[in-house]
């Protein structure tokens, strides 16, 4: 069986957007391994409506498929860059933050070549100080990137994803740091987000420290200590019930931080 992939049309037509908008490449894969109908669907959806959100906010969204047969180099994909966007996708694969335990059964998706990719590119704009937004496989590479660890698989998952049967996205009530970049773009230190994950963010990376959880203490956000402008949210902003409005605040603060570059 041959693994789905979606289409990059869609994606690679300028579309309408502003002339002068700041580039924003938006690095996803768009396949992975085991991608099903309903992954393909969720991947197409969600990258979909992130590239919409960009340009709504007058920035200029380029797609950059880190399952390419040709990965763009660091300068292909940063140089002319004003800021960077890391969506969703499959699991992180468990060597590239050193878990030695067994492999959950529901691990799923595993592109170690991606997850490199990705891991150097996020360094690398850091390094250039270029605002970063990762979300949900995102924020876990980020996290990866810095030196952090993932749990490969939430143990009381009931409040982070649907079970058998259900839909896997629900409402989720994060708790929100008062001194963190994420409360202020929302306005708020408590969020209903859109949920959907199994794993998520143990040790946070040194470079990063964490800025949201949920109920149980699972990280949901973090930030950069350093860096100008690097996030990551581990809910889905982009997913299609997801607050508007908190969509809009977060990637117009992204388009905003990326004219000011």
């Amino acid at each position: 069986m041959t693994d789905l992939a979606v289409d990059p049309t869609p994606f690679l037509a300028v579309g309408d957007e502003d002339p002068d908008g700041p580039l924003i490449p938006m690095v996803v894969s768009l396949t992975f391994p085991g991608m099903d109908a309903l992954s393909h669907q969720l991947q197409d959806e969600f990258t979909r409506i992130a590239f919409d959100a960009v340009r709504a906010a007058g920035g200029r969204p380029r797609l950059v498929d880190s399952a390419g047969e040709r990965l763009a180099s660091h300068e292909e994909v940063l140089g002319g860059a004003d800021a960077v966007v890391f969506l969703g996708g499959g699991d992180v694969d468990l060597d590239c933050y050193g878990h030695g335990g067994p492999p959950p059964a529901n691990l799923y998706g595993v592109d170690r070549r991606a997850d490199d990719y990705c891991i150097g590119l996020i360094r690398e704009a850091a390094s250039r100080d270029l605002p970063t937004l990762a979300i949900c496989r995102g924020s876990q590479l980020l996290n990866v990137a810095f030196g952090g660890t993932l749990i490969p698989d939430i143990e009381n998952w009931p409040m982070h994803k649907g079970g058998p049967g259900e839909p896997l996205f629900i409402d989720e009530e994060v708790i929100l740091e008062p001194d963190s970049e994420i409360a202020r773009i929302l306005g708020r230190t408590r969020a209903v987000v859109r949920n959907g994950h199994h794993q998520a963010v143990a040790e946070v990376g040194p470079a990063l420290r964490a800025t949201g959880r949920a109920h149980d203490g699972i990280v949901e956000a973090t930030q950069h200590r350093e860096a100008s402008w690097v996030l990551g949210v581990q809910w889905h902003p982009e997913e299609p019930e997801a607050d508007a409005e908190d969509r809009a605040r977060l990637f117009g603060e992204l388009v905003r931080r990326a004219r000011k570059g």
